[in-house]
């Protein structure tokens, strides 16, 4: 059996530890070989439903895959303290899924608030607010 269906196995079974180091060994970010490439996001995937948020934390400092797939993970578990935390640390990422987490959960005057005092300039934390707000994106 290869590498990856020992990891796409172990990955069923949930035995994360075993399917993280699998899938580390053929990662790299930005490789110039597409499956490296897509093995890294592979690897981030299964750190975020490993729940290794904290390995996530630490690879989000100089891995934008990685701090893009903390964000996900801490907006889908609804962890807004930690989002926020992020985005008054200036993480974009972090502020927009706050803020669609808000929204999402109707919450749209309190997203206003997060954008008014963590991104005033930022015009695509005010669209998703936008978007919200708007009567006719239940249509689209």
């Amino acid at each position: 059996m290869e590498w990856f269906e020992q990891a796409r196995a172990a990955e069923q079974r949930r035995d994360w530890d075993v399917a993280i180091a699998l899938v580390s060994t053929h990662a790299e970010c930005y490789s110039t070989d597409p499956s490296r490439h897509d093995n890294h996001l592979w690897h981030m995937d299964l750190l975020a439903r490993a729940e290794r948020l904290s390995e996530l934390t630490e690879r989000a400092l100089t891995d934008v895959h990685a701090r893009r797939r903390l964000n996900a993970s801490l907006r889908e578990r609804g962890m807004e303290s930690a989002l926020r935390n992020r985005a008054e640390d200036g993480d974009r990422g972090a502020l927009y899924a706050l803020v669609r987490l808000l929204c999402e959960t109707s919450r749209i005057p309190e997203a206003h608030r997060v954008v008014q005092d963590l991104g005033l300039d930022d015009q695509y934390a005010h669209q998703i607010v936008a978007r919200f707000r708007s009567p006719s994106s239940d249509a689209h």
